[in-house]
């Protein structure tokens, strides 16, 4: 097993990996709400989430992973606002719960095969696991850290003196920036629902010692967790917005039941932005892998493209930059594919092979540095050698990119008078007559065209 170091939110610093029960890593994945399709932040998450458990297979681990699926319990509002999610899907689309959650769990696990992302070894869905929720409120309860109200058990954050050690809030600043709340009987405003009691009309409910209800969204990971890893485990992902609620709460009420830290790591993927802001769909700009298959790009050439950006850096998607990923993507792959019938490499160059495997895993090994690595790799592109296809082929285990297949050629129907200016461009470039060139380039651009040079002469491409 490789030393690999991660970074952890909790202490704000990166860590060497010392799994509880080596060679087994133990990680918990906070998965999807079931009520809509996933957009491309989302699935950025959970490519994410597949690099580091790629990473970990690969540096010699095996991992026992765990991803919910919430379907139920998961408000409006992460913070207990609202109606619940899957309730509200259900009502306007005149499905019940269980049509919605199985239709949109169906495209989300489509879209992680088209992202080639390994399904973690347990999915665990939130109405399979109800008893369990049951039997983690009514301990917390018992040891003074549950209250109930006419509404509900919330918890008592006041109970649990490390409360905001992930997010780095103090209590008083999570009682203050606390919206008044509507429930008078809450001991404080910032208190987080561990149960709901049911309204009559509320169409997922199941009995309790409190009377018909449902769960609050923050026990469900902790009792999940609990259930399939148990009090102690290594690694919690998710994305950085689950750090001040989600993930805030579940460290209160996991903690003050067993009396101990019970995650090692928590590594949350940053945001997506897109054309420089938030991805919002009154802006129209929430796209899913559909979208972009409809536009003409490969799911992969988009996982390719998420890795240009450390999982930690937020990531501006634009269409530019996509267009950019796919050409790079499909020529990275020609390259590699091309080197299957290159002959065998010369001692030098197998030294800079083994120079370059290095490079890779040491970066991969380093907090997950798959930018770096990728820079490598189209090293290794260019050695034209079969050993390079082999070590690419062994690679791709953990970059996930198909590097050993050849991309498809799309045959482009481009019009006439399209292919008389490129040629007329060429010619122009040529003579180096750079103004007519420029020119030319931009009525193609006009058109919807763009022109990619190179030392042979160019590409015809269509803009998406």
């Amino acid at each position: 097993m490789e030393k690999i170091t991660l970074y952890n939110t909790l202490t704000r610093t990166k860590e060497i990996l010392e799994p509880i029960a080596p060679p087994t890593v133990a990680t918990y994945s906070c998965g999807p709400t079931v009520y809509n399709y996933a957009h491309i932040g989302n699935l950025r998450t959970y490519v994410f989430m597949d690099e580091l458990r790629r990473v970990l297979k690969y540096a010699g681990y095996t991992t026992k992973s765990v991803m919910n699926i919430t379907d139920v319990g998961h408000l409006m509002s992460d913070a207990d606002d609202g109606e619940d999610k899957m309730q509200s899907a259900a009502r306007k689309s005149n499905k019940t719960p269980e049509e919605i959650a199985s239709f949109y769990s169906a495209v989300f696990f489509k879209d992680l095969d088209r992202l080639n992302i390994l399904l973690p070894e347990i999915i665990a869905k939130a109405t399979d696991n109800i008893p369990e929720m049951i039997d983690f409120v009514k301990a917390l309860v018992d040891k003074g850290y549950g209250y109930e109200t006419d509404d509900g058990i919330y918890f008592d954050i006041s109970k649990f003196d490390e409360y905001g050690k992930l997010s780095r809030c103090n209590l008083e600043e999570a009682l203050a920036g606390a919206r008044v709340a509507v429930n008078t009987q809450k001991r404080h405003p910032a208190d987080f629902a561990l149960w709901k009691k049911a309204e009559p009309n509320h169409i997922m409910q199941w009995d309790s010692p409190w009377g018909k209800g449902y769960p609050g969204w923050h026990i469900e990971c902790s009792a999940m967790g609990k259930k399939f890893l148990g009090t102690r485990f290594d690694i919690h992902t998710g994305g950085v917005d689950h750090i001040p609620i989600h993930h805030e709460n579940e460290i209160a009420q996991s903690e003050s039941l067993e009396g101990h830290q019970v995650v090692n790591f928590w590594m949350h993927g940053e945001f997506m932005l897109v054309d420089g802001g938030k991805m919002s769909k009154s802006l129209g700009n929430v796209y899913t892998i559909d979208d972009l298959i409809a536009r003409g790009y490969s799911p992969l050439a988009f996982r390719y493209f998420c890795m240009n950006t450390h999982y930690r850096n937020k990531l501006n998607f634009t269409f530019g930059g996509l267009d950019a990923a796919q050409t790079a993507y499909d020529r990275l792959r020609s390259a590699i594919s091309a080197c299957e019938t290159a002959p065998k490499a010369d001692k030098k160059t197998l030294e800079s092979i083994t120079k370059i495997k290095s490079n890779i895993t040491s970066a991969l090994y380093d907090d997950l540095n798959f930018p770096l690595a990728l820079g490598e790799l189209w090293g290794l592109s260019k050695l034209n050698c079969r050993e390079a296809y082999e070590l690419a082929k062994d690679l791709d285990a953990v970059f996930a990119l198909n590097l050993h297949i050849p991309p498809e050629v799309k045959k482009l129907d481009i019009p006439e008078e399209v292919k008389a200016l490129a040629e007329k461009r060429f010619e122009a470039r040529k003579n180096k007559d750079w103004a007519t060139s420029d020119a030319l380039r931009a009525q193609l651009d006009a058109m919807g065209y763009t022109v990619l040079d190179s030392k042979d002469g160019y590409e015809i491409k269509k803009r998406n």
